[in-house]
């Protein structure tokens, strides 16, 4: 039993042996975190939102915006939208009714927010709480669309970041977050649904006119 256990010890020191040093390499830690962006901020924000379920709409004016929302509120059947955002409020005022009370707001199904910025990398709307739409617009309406300008658009999450900081200086918001897409689950047997814990739909209107 000894020389079989001395035999086996000794065949793994000599496998230890040939086999050397492990050399490991020092990462570069001067290299870049992200792989490059192929396409304009623009195309690589849909590409990557509408990969997750997003959809994305490029509008040159003010007007379009409004028969764009206007065009989305027909398509899902509603004749009217809750939208709290002055600015916004007045850019589709002419094109769809809007409610804004607090009485509608349980009966919701299209929500109208701005946004702080687009992370193109990710295909991501940042929102925060100090927008004027506050927390609840963004996760309760079954369809969310935001109005950002091309202007609010980011490479990466960090420049995001660093861009909030610069905005807010040292009052930043107390919630900010990341919309990626529309709500979507499978923690029940993997079975992919949508719209459980916000939105089923999340539409995102990009203008070349400064809003």
């Amino acid at each position: 039993m000894d020389s079989a256990k001395n035999n086996i010890l000794a065949r793994l020191k000599a496998a230890q042996e040939k086999r050397g040093e492990i050399e490991v390499e020092s990462p570069d830690f001067t290299s870049p975190i992200y792989l490059p962006l192929n396409e304009s901020l623009e195309q690589e924000f849909k590409t990557n939102l509408e990969l997750i379920g997003g959809q994305v709409i490029f509008c040159e004016s003010k007007s379009d915006i409004a028969y764009q929302v206007k065009l989305l509120c027909l398509e899902k059947n509603q004749n009217h939208l809750f939208c709290t955002d002055p600015i916004l409020q007045d850019i589709i005022k002419d094109s769809i009714e809007i409610v804004s009370d607090e009485n509608s707001f349980t009966k919701l199904n299209i929500g109208l927010t701005g946004c702080e910025f687009l992370v193109a990398h990710l295909g991501s709307v940042m929102i925060s709480s100090a927008q004027i739409s506050g927390r609840r617009l963004n996760v309760f309406p079954e369809t969310h669309i935001v109005i950002a300008h091309k202007s609010q658009l980011t490479d990466f999450l960090d420049q995001a970041i660093e861009k909030l900081q610069i905005k807010y200086k040292n009052k930043l918001p107390s919630l900010i977050s990341n919309i990626t897409g529309p709500s979507r689950t499978a923690d029940i047997e993997k079975t992919l649904v949508m719209g459980m814990h916000g939105p089923k739909s999340l539409i995102v209107i990009i203008s070349e006119e400064p809003i």
